[in-house]
């Protein structure tokens, strides 16, 4: 989890420079999300990302930051079918590192993240479903299939571990949604202040990113000193308490 940590830390470092980048966007979303995470009885109405996400969209409305020209646009994604075209060069430079970069640093962020979870997810299986993913997606010129890391993350992030599948069978199905209308959304996207997709995914990240590091860190990688006494010291408690309740501010103010 220590890599997973590290990969998930840029997260949460763009969400700091998009608060020194540009205030007035980012202040109103950190205060929504601080809000409704704040006081439970609003979160469970409006989750705090989404709560981040409309103040945002509000506050760039307000400040007139967005090229409006690209709200009144809708298109749908129309794919190109490629022709597979052998070349022995192609395959050396760019299949093995690709390979090499789905298996060992993707599927293996992915794999961490649902063990972790406490979930013990098939890795044979999961390379060689990926690999047919892979091949049909690069019909069409896509990316490859894999297991990734951040989005197996924001899944188990939250909720009853028996019930993650729901939230991944939600995803695949907005994700192919998404797909079919990437080009309205990816305009939308980069009509968006880069500050707005940095605290927004900042935001989501949070959490992943405390489990990351509190596993990563905990138990016996804890710097709290060892006692032959059996009671537990007081930052393991902190850690498994942050942990339970999933609260970050929790985890900082045990850590900090």
């Amino acid at each position: 989890m220590g890599m997973v940590a590290g990969v998930f830390l840029r997260f949460g470092l763009d969400l700091v420079r998009a608060l020194h980048s540009d205030v007035g966007i980012a202040g109103p979303m950190v205060i929504a999300f601080l809000l409704l995470s704040a006081v439970p009885a609003l979160g469970r109405r409006l989750p705090p990302v989404i709560g981040a996400l409309l103040a945002g969209a509000l506050a760039i409305a307000v400040l007139g930051r967005i090229d409006t020209a690209a709200l009144g646009s809708f298109a749908l994604a129309q794919p190109l079918v490629q022709a597979p075209v052998w070349s022995v060069a192609a395959m050396v430079e760019l299949v093995v590192p690709l390979a090499i970069t789905v298996l060992v640093v993707q599927n293996g962020q992915g794999v961490a993240v649902l063990k972790a979870a406490g979930h013990e997810p098939p890795v044979n299986t999961i390379a060689a479903v990926c690999g047919i993913g892979a091949a049909l997606s690069a019909a069409v010129g896509a990316v490859s299939t894999c297991l990734t890391g951040p989005t197996n993350a924001l899944l188990t992030s939250s909720g009853e571990r028996h019930r993650h599948y729901i939230g991944a069978l939600c995803f695949g199905t907005f994700g192919v949604l998404f797909g079919l209308m990437a080009p309205t959304f990816t305009g939308l996207m980069l009509a968006a202040p880069a500050e707005f997709i940095m605290v927004l995914g900042g935001l989501a990240m949070l959490r992943v990113l405390q489990g990351a590091f509190l596993a990563s860190f905990g138990g016996k990688f804890s710097s709290a000193p060892s006692s032959a006494s059996s009671s537990p010291s007081p930052t393991s408690a902190c850690s498994t308490s942050a942990r339970r309740s999933g609260a970050w501010w929790q985890a900082l103010r045990c850590h900090g």
